[in-house]
Parts: structure tokens; sequence; C-alpha cells
């Protein structure tokens, strides 16, 4: 039996698209179809139902979905202990919010780079509702975002939240603190309306009783740090993102009386049977992450 074909069939069952698996796989989508056929002819059972256009698996092809991540997970085993899983380039999607790529993505993709040389990276910089749905289709291998996503077949792993702090104009905002009110008296900007920081700054000026202030919604880290470099009104933006920007750019991190709530980072995976790349990979930003975050703690005091 040629696993390339039990391959195929495996991501078309959890992708529930013969398109969404041929593009997971890179190959064309006629080349998916024909690999299934031939695995249906193999196996004398038809796996599909291609009676009607909606995506539906026959009984023998949910029995034989189950088969079908066994027998890739015994090659990968196989593979890992004959020292077969390193061989050939590593290619990896990665999905991610600006936060994170703003913050310790960079170091972490070199330290990637430095373990496997042959390392090919397709990055997506996105929102995280765009992404989780991007992880859902298969478009994604892994992904970092602000939010988890309801897909039963998509894993989810809490990391270490960011703090988010004001940023306001070096030459404008001189005070060593800050209460609420007066930050409140000119432009707020923050990320894109919906979102967490979004949320959590309109929640803040809600549970102190104050009225609501006039609230810009920005989706790029790039356009916020402008605007506020132009003097246009003070940013909520992660700590970790701005650290540098602060030391080469006129900004500064306002210290204020409330506190924003923290920016919770989520990375979520579709596991796959016949590799444990995804998980490698994670393992491998969760310890970077923490160990970053621990770094900056200690800058910071």
């Amino acid at each position: 039996m040629n696993l390339r074909f039990v391959e195929a069939f495996h991501w078309a069952a959890s992708l529930k698209s013969i398109t969404r698996a041929a593009e997971k796989l890179h190959i064309t989508q006629s080349t998916m179809s024909s690999r299934i056929a031939s695995l249906e002819e193999e196996l004398g059972v038809v796996l599909l139902d291609r009676r009607e256009k909606q995506f539906r698996l026959t009984v023998a092809g949910q029995r034989f979905q189950l088969l079908a991540e066994k027998l890739l997970s015994l090659q990968r085993q196989i593979k890992q202990e004959l020292g077969g899983s390193t061989a050939g380039p590593m290619a990896l999607r990665i999905g991610s919010i600006e936060s994170v790529v703003h913050s310790w993505l960079p170091g972490w993709l070199k330290e990637i780079r430095s373990q496997y040389p042959d390392f090919a990276l397709e990055l997506t910089v996105e929102t995280s509702p765009v992404l989780m749905e991007q992880i859902r289709r298969g478009a994604q291998d892994l992904v970092f975002t602000s939010i988890v996503g309801s897909d039963t077949a998509v894993r989810s792993r809490l990391m270490a939240s960011m703090e988010m702090v004001f940023v306001g104009h070096r030459d404008t905002h001189k005070n060593r603190t800050y209460r609420l009110a007066e930050l409140a008296e000119g432009d707020l900007i923050t990320f894109q309306r919906g979102s967490r920081p979004h949320q959590g700054l309109l929640q803040l000026f809600e549970e102190s009783g104050l009225p609501m202030p006039r609230v810009h919604a920005i989706s790029s880290i790039s356009a916020m740090v402008q605007l506020v470099e132009g003097g246009f009104g003070v940013a909520t933006l992660p700590r970790a993102s701005v650290r540098e920007l602060t030391r080469r750019l006129p900004l500064r991190i306002l210290r204020c009386e409330a506190t924003l709530p923290p920016l919770q980072i989520h990375a979520s995976y579709r596991e796959d049977p016949g590799s444990s790349l995804a998980e490698l990979v994670l393992e491998s930003a969760l310890a970077f992450a923490r160990r970053t975050q621990g770094k900056q703690r200690g800058q910071d005091m």
C-alpha cells in the first residue's frame, strides 16, 4: 500500500476538502483525486461519497481514516527510530499576529535556522481570526494568535502573555505617571475593532467609571508607531514590541495608574500523524518565548 495515497486520503478527510488537501501536500487537485481513487481500487471499497457536491466520507471511509492515522503514525515512528526524520529540507508554514512578529519571533526563527540549516519558511502576518481560519483549512502548519478556534482537529497551547502598555511621544508626554483620565483627554490608538487589545481598553474605561474616550482602531503596529511618532495620540502596544523602538525613536512607555489587560498568545496547529514537525517546533517556540520574557523582566527591573 502506497503511504502517499494514504496520506492524501487522511488530509482530504481531515480538512473535508480535496482542494485544501491538495494545497496542504503541494500537489494538484487531479493528482490528489487520482491517489484517492487508486487507494479505493486497491482496497476494493468506496471511501468518498461523490454523489453530492458536499464532502462526505462513506462508512468505510470513516473506518479507514482511523486506520490511516495509525499507519502514518507508525511511519513517523519508524523514521524517528531509524534516523530518517531529519532527511531533506524542512518546510514550515507559520502564521503570526504582528505583536509576536515585533517581539520574540525573529530571534526564535534564527534559533530554528541554526538547528535546521535547510529550514524553509513561509510566513504570513495576519489578524487572529484570519489565521485561525487558515489553520482550520490546513493552509498553515502553526499559527500564533490572540484567540483559539473551535475546530476539534486543531490543537492549541497557551503561551506566555504579553504585557500591554501605553506609548506616547517623548516630547509631549513628560509626566512621571499618568492617570487614566489624563490619557483619555487626547486620542487613543489601539488594535482593530473587536480585537483583544481593543476590548481590553474599552473594558478598562468601563470598569473605571470614566466616559468612553475617543479610540482609533488600527490593524498595524507600524502604522500605530508612525502615528504616535507624528504626535497623533497615545497607543496601547505590547511592551515587548516597542522596547527596542523607544531606544531609537521619540517614543516613551507611559506609566499609568491603570493597568491594561495582558495580551494572551495561543499557538495552534493541526495534528499530523505522519510528522511531529509542528509539535517539535512548537515546543521550541514555547521555550524560547519563556526565556525571552524572563530576560526582558530582568532588564526592566
